[in-house]
């Protein structure tokens, strides 16, 4: 699809899920074609930690999720420790108490899944978790569209370049953080503003950055500018 930001679409549904469903934080992880998951979109640093520290464990809602194609929750991690005893006292300690996990499925094939984090225990009622489920395959489809439906190939491409945008854009907020010495969720707002300013992708911008091609200056410049307006 042309002009289709897959990256800035993701990190956009996951904003947008947080509001919707009155969570605290949502996290979206993608499978490559080997089947490993990447983390591809975080409403916010904490939860973008838990979600890395998930992957990294091999253990947690949105992997089971993922494996078995079905939604996966659990409303208190406190009652039940021993079913993802790594990743619940991460996530305790980041400060979410309970998860609810949801496949970005299209009839058989699931490509990753989306998490929503809370930091007070909470179940999820009936309707919410059919809405939630909802809004998942709607991403799936945005993935999917009619086109990469009908050719497995370009499918596989798009995955491909969401996870490989994805480790750009990790490198570049990391590089724009330390240099404008910035956090890394504000290296990666003044990323998102620039490219949205200019018309661009994130993953051009982020590569330009990485580059240190011309005009990079000024996206430093900006961040350096936001990191001493607060400061003040």
């Amino acid at each position: 699809m042309a002009g289709f930001d897959v990256i800035d679409f993701l990190q956009s549904l996951a904003e947008r899920a947080v509001e919707i469903f009155d969570v605290d934080a949502a996290g979206i992880v993608l499978a490559d074609p080997r089947g490993t998951l990447t983390l591809v979109a975080a409403s916010s640093e904490e939860v973008r930690l838990l979600e890395l520290f998930q992957l990294q464990e091999e253990e947690g809602a949105c992997l089971d999720c993922y494996r078995s194609g079905t939604a996966v929750t659990c409303a208190d991690l406190s009652t039940d420790p021993a079913r993802w005893p790594r990743f619940s006292a991460a996530a305790i300690t980041l400060g979410f108490s309970a998860v609810h996990a949801f496949p970005l499925r299209l009839r058989d094939q699931v490509l990753g899944a989306i998490g929503l984090f809370n930091a007070a225990p909470r179940e999820l009622s009936e309707d919410t978790t059919t809405v939630a489920q909802a809004l998942a395959d709607v991403a799936t489809i945005g993935i999917l569209n009619e086109r990469t439906l009908r050719e497995h190939q370009v499918v596989t491409e798009q995955l491909h370049f969401a996870l490989n945008s994805r480790v750009l854009l990790e490198q570049a907020k990391g590089m724009l953080a330390e240099r404008a010495r910035i956090d890394v969720g504000q290296a990666f707002a003044v990323l998102r503003k620039y490219a949205r300013d200019h018309n661009r992708t994130l993953t051009s911008v982020a590569q330009e950055l990485i580059d240190n091609r011309a005009g990079m200056t000024d996206l430093i410049a900006v961040a350096a500018g936001k990191r001493i307006a607060e400061s003040g």
